[in-house]
């Protein structure tokens, strides 16, 4: 059976996307740091009470050996990787003067470094048998830095152009490679508690759900190559841009 991965996936649109894809009949692999296992393994279990195949992995998504060993192992244990889904945020709010170098560092090793070796893994299994799909989720700083979003941005904006370079490289290969823009807050742990009229602005679809992310990573997946999508927005109707 085909494998999917999803680098960075919880109860929102990680989750989501582990789950549409289960449900499209793929092996679905998740990852988080090893300390977040317990919510992996609800996750897995989630898509297992729905028919669905899942494995959950803790790993640390910024270091070179265990994402080598990740793919490595999916690989002979789980099935061929048919999708990869790089999901990391790292959304922090630090105005210029207060942003350490250990901030900033660390930000762009979690949105951009580990993504670049998400994809570095992702082409090595994938160019020789000459398909899949690569898919980033990106957000508003990845193509427009704001106050107080330095780290961020620069992350996002660098997790941008290693997309690009890899589907100018990879999709002569077979391998489409897509970038999301995810423009607006996203209904989920931080919205619940964070938004006071979240209920009202779920009611006007006027708040990005999860479930209706994720179901356009599943169309990227599926769409023929003469006519694949690098980038794609994604926000309410509402949102202003």
């Amino acid at each position: 059976m085909a494998a999917c991965l999803v680098v960075g996936a919880g109860d929102g649109v990680g989750g989501a996307i582990a789950r549409a894809f289960a449900a499209e009949g793929l092996e679905v692999c998740v990852t988080r740091r090893a300390r977040n296992m317990d919510q992996l393994e609800e996750l897995a279990a989630t898509i297992r009470a729905k028919g669905g195949k899942a494995h959950p992995y803790g790993v640390d998504a910024r270091s070179e050996e265990e994402m080598i060993a990740l793919f490595d192992r999916i690989e002979a244990e789980v099935g061929p990787l048919e999708v990869v889904v790089f999901n990391i945020g790292a959304n922090v709010r630090f105005d210029l003067t207060e942003t350490t170098s250990r901030v900033f560092h660390k930000v762009w090793e979690m949105a951009c470094f580990a993504g670049f070796l998400t994809a570095r893994e992702a082409a090595r299994v994938m160019t020789p048998r000459g398909k899949g799909t690569i898919l980033f989720t990106g957000a508003t700083a990845s193509v427009r830095g704001r106050q107080g979003y330095s780290a961020f941005a620069a992350a996002k904006h660098g997790l941008r152009a290693v997309a690009q370079s890899a589907a100018r490289e990879l999709g002569p290969q077979g391998v489409h490679v897509a970038h999301v823009v995810v423009d607006g807050a996203i209904d989920g742990v931080f919205a619940r508690t964070n938004i006071a009229d979240r209920e009202e602005r779920l009611a006007r679809d006027a708040i990005l759900k999860p479930e209706d992310i994720a179901t356009n990573y599943v169309w990227l997946h599926k769409q023929q190559r003469s006519a694949w999508t690098h980038e794609l927005d994604l926000r309410p109707w509402s949102e202003a841009w």
